[in-house]
């Protein structure tokens, strides 16, 4: 029996893909950081047999060991803040050195199949495309460039980092998947950064939404093309974007209006020059300013043709999101 190493196991889309990989038959051994995500995972797992490693992204202990055994690395695990930090090496070396360490520890465990989560924001901004064309996995985010902030840049480097090792080890294939925004239900109260987007709409605290758009996707579809690709041919050496559909910030607020009337949700976007005021006092604003004016839609055609479904529809995604917002509204966040 084919047994899988999911790295960064109890986060937002590692949970489902976790799922999804025990429900297809797979043997799992699941990385996290504490006892205490260990019991998060055996809570909504109960019956499954999981192996734990514990191990940290930025310490080589424990990786070849951990690994030893395994026939597939499933690597989810990066860091993914709500804003960008002050040093951008803050996130960009555990995503590039994390993701190397896993590699690596592929390698000497003898894994020759690796699915990779990377993300959109490592395909839609490369310089030197127009700033309103589409983007596809093509194209690549220039990680120096003025507009890209931090998490994309670590995105960027990482899944670069990936494909360079593979090219000198070529007996690994590799896959990557390019989520954009990932929407949808999270399988309990401890969910993604996405949803706290959704979350802080539904607040009420924002009188305007950000004049900005995001591609988006759901995290049942996401979750399904990474156990896919492990044994798609076709999926071997590709990169995916996983996206349904590109909103602006005030059409996923519209959506969240019309499921329920009585949120107090803003119907308008910012001006842009009090988002450059604010952003003066808000480092958390300096990601939007950035993104103003460009098209960051990025086409998810090649998945569908390729793993052969239709992407859950962004609507959906959402309510599925607001519907556990509201649900978890009180419950710890840990």
């Amino acid at each position: 029996m084919t047994k899988v190493f999911l790295t960064g196991a109890s986060g937002f889309i590692a949970k489902h893909i976790l799922r999804e990989l025990l429900e297809k038959g797979y043997q799992v051994r699941a990385s996290v950081r504490s006892e205490k995500r260990q019991s998060e995972l055996e809570a909504l797992f109960p019956t499954a047999s999981l192996e734990f490693a514990f191990l940290d992204l930025t310490r080589d202990k424990g990786w070849d060991a951990a690994m030893a055994g395994c026939d597939v690395l499933i690597h989810t695990a990066s860091p993914f803040p709500m804003a960008d930090p002050k040093d951008p090496e803050e996130l960009i070396r555990p995503a590039v050195d994390g993701t190397l360490r896993a590699m690596k520890a592929a390698k000497v465990a003898g894994i020759q199949r690796v699915i990779l989560t990377s993300s959109n924001a490592a395909i839609y901004k490369q310089a030197d495309k127009p700033a309103d064309q589409q983007s596809d996995e093509t194209n690549w985010t220039t990680p120096d460039h003025p507009s890209v902030g931090a998490y994309e840049a670590s995105k960027t480097l990482a899944e670069r980092a990936a494909w360079d090792y593979v090219a000198e080890n070529p007996d690994i294939a590799l896959t990557t998947i390019n989520p954009g925004g990932v929407f949808g239900p999270p399988m309990d109260g401890r969910f993604g950064t996405s949803l706290d987007i959704v979350k802080r709409l539904m607040s009420g605290r924002d009188p305007f939404a950000p004049p900005m758009e995001l591609p988006l996707v759901d995290v049942r579809d996401v979750a399904m093309m990474h156990v896919a690709a492990i044994d798609l041919e076709a999926a071997k050496g590709e990169r995916f974007s996983a996206t349904s559909q590109t909103l602006r910030f005030i059409e996923i607020a519209d959506v969240l209006r019309e499921w329920d009337p009585s949120l107090k949700i803003a119907k308008s976007e910012a001006p842009i020059w009090l988002m450059r005021l604010l952003a003066l006092f808000m480092a958390e604003l300096q990601p939007v300013l950035a993104n103003i004016g460009r098209n960051l839609s990025v086409s998810g055609a090649k998945a569908e043709r390729v793993f052969g479904f239709e992407f859950i529809p962004v609507k959906d995604a959402i309510i599925a999101s607001a519907e556990a917002v509201k649900a978890y509204r009180n419950a710890p966040r840990s």
